[in-house]
């Protein structure tokens, strides 16, 4: 069967706010841009504080038949789900790249990616274990069991607009949670889609809350302050993060943040230069650089610099920028103005600072937020791009001569999510690898994702995991009971 044209699979996708099972219109809409061309795309509803509040109403309302939902029933809905968006592929990674900008071979990988967690998670939901245990005084026994948090509030971001959804969507169904969920307003269409999916996939009335809205403040604000809320989930800024940490504590909500990232990738004397060359495309350039596990610091050994620096650039060179629908394409543009601008900012900062361009280091002209695919040598050290998330496709290179200084430059920040080497020394990659400050680690690979490992950072990166065992974790709390016990027969 053809695929559906554009305007065929953005008028098939709902508008409203899914309240308590119902598709609710606002009076208010919020205008979706294609960044490819800055052109309209499509109109949603944009919430009020009443709206968010009656979603909230429709979670809280539903959480006590849905906590004790039969598990395995929960996690067939994931697997209907699952199911679904695998035969759907192509045109939710179409509607994801007329919002996001993205590739059309990206988008079809992230609709894999995200159609994992629901996979995966429909596994866990009748994997959810306590235990019981005998006192060490011998007079009662012990069982710890696990249940539900309660209402979540998810907030996701616009670089992933499926996957960060199923990242956190997946884990709070299986454990048992209600949850509001406000996405990006950059992005709003992909969450649409995955909650319409869900819906016809058997999830009950008021389970699954969505508002979109121009404004996160205004609509999660008053959520994150109502004694109702169980747990706040952000994946977003660290600026953003902290703001948000603040809010939750008034309520002491669980909290998980995934925040920032300032990757390093090292290549060490003994790596192979192409192998590497071939990573740092990966860690870098997924998703345009719009990615917080992308790499943001290019840390290589003196003997290898010139080689790498050379066939990096080449390589970078050669990428197809343009309209991610378009063939051949391998570069899509910035989210949005604002996103290019600081781009462009950070480019001429390290170029004030002596900075050389092998490769770009500019704006493309015409419609819409792009930037050429850039790699700079002789970056000085305050080099604001080298201490702050770039955000898009910018490559700093460094060299260093030893092992202890390159581990102190990749530790020198206040971000902790991932960072990435290429050594053919098992060793050494061992022993760096435990003394970099870090939540992951790509060791001669520049793709750390997958629904089976726990994602998530260190300091300023944030805390809390998704994916993996741990991802649900965040979503149960432990119950501990006491049991007076006698052995004597009566």
């Amino acid at each position: 069967m053809a695929l559906a044209t554009e305007t065929e699979i953005v008028d098939s996708i709902p508008r409203g706010l899914l309240i308590g099972g119902e598709w609710v219109q606002t009076s208010g809409t919020l205008a979706v841009e294609d960044p490819s061309t800055g052109e309209l795309l499509a109109e949603v509803a944009d919430a009020t504080e009443q709206d968010a509040l009656a979603a909230l109403d429709a979670a809280v309302a539903a959480q006590p038949s849905w906590g004790e939902h039969p598990p395995r029933e929960r996690g067939e809905i994931l697997r209907r789900a699952y199911e679904e968006i695998v035969a759907r592929q192509d045109e939710l990674a179409l509607l994801m790249t007329l919002e996001m900008g993205k590739p059309l071979a990206e988008s079809r990988a992230e609709v894999t990616y995200a159609a994992e967690f629901l996979r995966w998670f429909s596994e866990e939901a009748v994997r959810i274990e306590g235990r019981y245990a005998n006192a060490p005084n011998g007079a009662s026994r012990l069982l710890v069991m696990k249940q539900p948090v309660g209402p979540c509030l998810l907030i996701t971001p616009w670089n992933f607009p499926l996957a960060m959804g199923t990242r956190k969507i997946g884990p709070a169904i299986a454990a048992g949670c209600t949850m509001v969920v406000k996405p990006a307003k950059q992005t709003p269409l992909s969450m649409l889609a995955l909650a319409d999916v869900l819906a016809r996939a058997g999830l009950p009335d008021g389970v699954l809350n969505l508002v979109t809205s121009s404004s996160a403040s205004r609509v999660m604000g008053p959520l994150i302050g109502d004694r109702r809320a169980r747990k706040l989930s952000f994946t977003g800024s660290t600026e953003v993060g902290r703001r948000l940490v603040v809010q939750s504590a008034q309520q002491l909500l669980r909290v998980s943040m995934e925040l920032g990232g300032n990757a390093p990738f090292v290549v060490f004397e003994d790596a192979d230069v192409e192998e590497a060359v071939e990573g740092a495309l990966l860690a870098k350039m997924r998703n345009g650089g719009e990615a917080c596990t992308a790499a943001n610091r290019f840390y290589v050994h003196e003997r290898l610099l010139d080689a790498f620096a050379q066939r990096l650039s080449q390589r970078m060179a050669q990428l197809r920028v343009g309209r991610g629908t378009e063939p051949g394409v391998e570069v899509g543009p910035l989210i949005d103005s604002v996103e290019r601008d600081k781009v462009g900012a950070l480019v001429q900062d390290a170029i004030d600072r002596g900075a050389s361009v092998l490769t770009g280091a500019e704006p493309l002209d015409g419609p819409g937020w792009f930037y050429r695919p850039t790699v700079l040598a002789d970056v000085a050290d305050d080099a604001r791009v080298l201490h702050e998330e770039i955000f898009g496709p910018v490559a700093p290179l460094r060299s260093f001569s030893d092992e202890d200084e390159v581990i102190a430059a990749a530790n020198a920040t206040e971000y902790g999510l991932v960072a990435y080497l290429y050594t053919n020394d098992l060793r050494r990659a061992v022993r760096v690898g435990e003394r970099l400050e870090t939540g992951m680690l790509g060791v001669n690979q520049g793709i750390v994702s997958n629904a089976a490992a726990p994602f998530g950072g260190v300091k300023h990166s944030g805390f809390g995991r998704e994916g993996g065992r741990e991802g649900i974790e965040e979503y149960l709390e432990t119950k501990y009971m006491a049991i007076a016990f006698n052995l004597q027969a009566d």
